[in-house]
């Protein structure tokens, strides 16, 4: 296969409006310190969207001055929901809205595009890889984390022994959706909160910006009347500034961040009971937020994981590193792991 030095994977994170490109060598080394990015298109349907995906990898590849034939192997990942092999759920998704995309087989086409195998995670999975392999480095095969990341949805990552857990049907780790004890997390008079899902009380409902939009807000507006929050044209856009509210320690937006917090802590315990990992890394908008307060919420989430006392003496909670970079670069340490080996990844290598 050649030296460490003269050949590399490409890592691709597709967004709702950008493609995030990054190269990797043999060796583990990124030739890429920055956001390299180019529009995504994903609007413009399937056809557009694959062009765009090449043109990101054209365009880091000359970026770094690595030629097109020292690439082996592209990772691929995109939101979800979509199949372990990155067919598009057949009910379409946010990010892939237009019909063409039911059930579109992107990884698929992304190879037969490039003509080079193409590794697919979704963009939650690649982050807590990435998350992963930044803490335990060399050493990553021996350890285990959870991650819950926390954006428009609750996405999720399960890692074992250095690779991602993707499950039968590829919808492993999907945190978002594990429903968590509701007594003492929700108010008095507080209706349940509702997922997109379908479900009532899971994680989602209340730890992302949907659950403050279409839960928590509403509630916790009826409890501070007159707060200038309920003055924005609608809860959509409110929901966007409650996190500037509470780096200003606004009452209002100190709840529903110690609930969303509570939540965060209670799926923790709940993994802490099934998959016991070393690590738990939390990622998402509160990870960007003000130094200040990005402490006060990950304390809370501290707080409110109940370990064991063995539990505790050996696990860690942590944040999501280079958060704008942790999808491409989590891609790129998969499509890197499936070439060196193959045999134990699910794809077409």
């Amino acid at each position: 296969m050649g030296s460490a030095s003269d050949w590399v994977v490409v890592g691709i994170d597709n967004g709702g409006t950008s493609n995030n490109a990054t190269v990797l060598d043999a060796s583990g080394r990124f030739l890429v310190d920055r956001l390299v990015e180019l529009p995504s298109l994903v609007t413009e349907g399937p056809e557009v969207a694959i062009d765009a995906m090449a043109r990101a990898l054209d365009n880091v590849l000359e970026l770094t001055g690595v030629p097109l034939t020292a690439v082996r192997g592209v990772g691929l990942d995109t939101p979800g929901p979509a199949s372990a092999d990155g067919v598009i759920s057949s009910k379409g998704a946010t990010n892939f809205a237009q019909p063409a995309w039911r059930g579109f087989d992107v990884r698929g086409a992304l190879e037969a595009r490039l003509g080079l195998p193409v590794v697919y995670n979704n963009d939650a999975n690649a982050a807590a890889l990435y998350a992963h392999h930044v803490r335990f480095g060399a050493k990553a095969a021996g350890h285990s984390s959870v991650s819950a990341i926390i954006g428009t949805g609750l996405g999720g990552g399960v890692i074992e022994a250095g690779r991602v857990v993707r499950g039968a049907a590829g919808m492993a780790g999907e945190l978002g959706h594990v429903q968590i004890p509701l007594h003492g997390l929700l108010a008095e008079g507080q209706p349940l909160p509702v997922c997109n899902c379908g479900f009532v009380g899971d994680a989602e409902s209340v730890a992302s910006l949907t659950g403050i939009e279409k839960n928590l807000l509403p509630y916790w507006l009826t409890r501070f009347e007159n707060h200038e929050l309920g003055r924005v044209g609608s809860l959509k856009q409110a929901a966007k500034l409650v996190r500037a509210y509470g780096e200003q320690d606004d009452p209002l937006a100190l709840r529903i961040f110690e609930q969303q917090a509570m939540a965060i802590g209670r799926l923790f315990t709940i993994a802490a009971n099934y998959s016991d990992p070393d690590t738990y890394f939390l990622g998402g908008g509160v990870v960007e937020s003000t130094p200040t307060f990005r402490q006060w919420f990950l304390g809370k989430v501290r707080e409110h994981t109940a370990l064991r006392e063995e539990q505790a003496r050996v696990a860690s909670l942590a944040l999501v590193p280079d958060r704008d970079m942790a999808g491409a670069r989590g891609s790129a340490i998969a499509a890197l792991d499936a070439l060196q080996a193959p045999i134990r990844v699910r794809t077409s290598l």
